[in-house]
């Protein structure tokens, strides 16, 4: 299991930006995939995008890529979310997951508390 903490959240104004964290603890995360999702109100949880621990390579929606960008530190075991060019559409709950590569059962899924993220027009 892994444990996952996000922080860096707020209120920003349309166009502006802000990078969110996710502090992982547990056990290492070298076969693991991260990411993040959002949840808006009203709304399911859906994708934002991916990083492989070791690959580094990621993974985008549609309507967060060419502004969003995900990254990582592997010494402070943390994960990047930085936002560029917000949208008042981006406000969200934004969760920080993680999973072993090879598995892909629901009971794998690893999830933070969530932090919010308001864009205001």
């Amino acid at each position: 299991q892994v444990q996952l903490v996000e922080s860096g959240g707020g209120l920003v104004q349309a166009g502006g930006s802000l990078r969110l964290s996710c502090a992982a603890s547990g056990r290492t995360l070298s076969d693991y995939i991260m990411g993040w999702f959002r949840q808006a109100p009203g709304k399911e949880r859906e994708f934002v995008g991916t990083i492989g621990w070791i690959s580094a390579r990621t993974n985008y929606a549609d309507s967060v890529k060419g502004r969003f960008t995900i990254s990582k530190d592997n010494a402070k075991k943390t994960l990047y979310l930085q936002m560029n060019g917000l949208k008042p559409e981006d406000t969200a709950v934004y969760y920080c997951w993680a999973r072993p590569q090879t598995r892909f059962g629901s009971e794998y899924n690893n999830w933070g508390q969530g932090t919010q993220v308001t864009v205001s027009s």
